[in-house]
């Protein structure tokens, strides 16, 4: 009995070993290899009979949002999870319609995130009332106290909003002009990322805020404030945005007014703001890990449906998903774990 169990420990060793070796073959969207998946998705806790779950996040117009359907579906295979998507559209309203819409069906679970706080409540209230887990995803579907939510997966928005900031601050010497470009105002993710920004803002008496205004994660209208903002002010020193998508549809106003000297911070440290720090045309970002927030949605999906987790027990009812400041120096890294579906 020894030498079998020695075996079977040696033959699951071997084949985490592998998986580790072929990581990149596997998780980059040219295939999965059966048996290693299997034996990684087995040991996680995949479903041994196929799952339906439906997600929705606020919009596939924005490339977080894009980057994490990639995650749930590829995740979803490893899992045996078949992902229905219901897009928001970035619009509350539409968004609310595609959740109606979702509550009528049946689900496995559902992972979501809304557009704005509280404006989806209700239809997700009657899934949970039907015995649907439902993982509440990136920012608040309503306050976690007076929703029943499975769990919640998001990263610290204000250490965003502060990590950022700062390295801005920092680059300008603690002294200057800023502008902060918001995200929708009621979102979660958009709120904390301001208060980020003014906890630091606040420190340096030598720095003027030109202007906060919100464009709703839409870069046409980032194209209106900033053709605005460069009109307005001779000199803005740094500029934070609430997401990459922003940050580079300012740039390209920037740049055909031969404006580059601004620095530039954004959100979700997507590929082509990395690119963009790697190439110097924007000055940081942050990594808001829509791979792990996605995929964790999937696989804390599984796990109540195929072993009967808990919250509070068995998974908790928050679960803070970190990302790094992305410069430079780590830039390489990032995208590598991204185009694996890692982060």
């Amino acid at each position: 009995m020894t030498d079998a169990k020695t075996n079977v420990s040696t033959d699951r060793r071997k084949l985490i070993q592998a998986s580790a070796a072929g990581a990149a073959a596997l998780f980059g969207g040219f295939g999965l290899n059966p048996l290693i998946a299997s034996a990684m998705a087995k040991e996680a806790g995949r479903s041994e009979k196929p799952l339906k779950a439906a997600f929705s996040n606020a919009g596939l117009q924005a490339t977080w949002c894009a980057q994490g359907k990639q995650a749930a579906e590829y995740w979803g295979k490893l899992f045996n999870v078949d992902v229905t998507w219901f897009d928001g559209q970035l619009d509350a309203v539409k968004q609310r319609a595609a959740i109606d819409d979702m509550a009528s069906q049946k689900w496995d679970f559902v992972a979501i995130q809304a557009f704005g706080i509280g404006t989806l409540t209700a239809p997700v209230n009657k899934m949970i009332d039907a015995g649907i887990p439902v993982i509440d995803m990136d920012t608040l579907i309503a306050p976690l106290d007076t929703i029943n939510v499975h769990t919640f997966l998001a990263p610290d928005n204000e250490f965003m909003g502060a990590s950022v900031t700062q390295a801005l601050v920092n680059a300008i010497n603690g002294e200057g002009t800023i502008t902060m470009t918001q995200g929708a105002l009621g979102h979660t993710g958009a709120q904390g990322r301001a208060k980020g920004f003014h906890s630091v803002v606040s420190k340096f008496p030598k720095i003027q805020v030109l202007d906060e205004e919100p464009a709703d994660w839409d870069v046409t209208k980032v194209a209106r404030i900033w053709e605005t903002l460069l009109t307005k002010y001779p000199k803005i020193d740094a500029a934070f945005f609430h997401n990459d998508d922003m940050a580079l549809a300012a740039y390209k106003v920037m740049q055909a007014k031969g404006r580059t000297e601004t620095k530039i911070g954004g959100v979700d440290a997507m590929p082509p703001a990395i690119k963009a720090v790697q190439d110097g045309q924007m000055y940081a970002t942050v990594r808001n890990p829509s791979c792990r927030i996605h995929g964790g949605a999937i696989i804390a999906g599984v796990s109540a449906v195929a072993n009967g987790a808990k919250t509070g027990t068995d998974i908790p009812k928050n679960i803070v998903t970190d990302g790094p400041v992305v410069t430079k120096p780590n830039a390489d890294g990032m995208l590598w774990m991204e185009g694996q579906f890692l982060i």
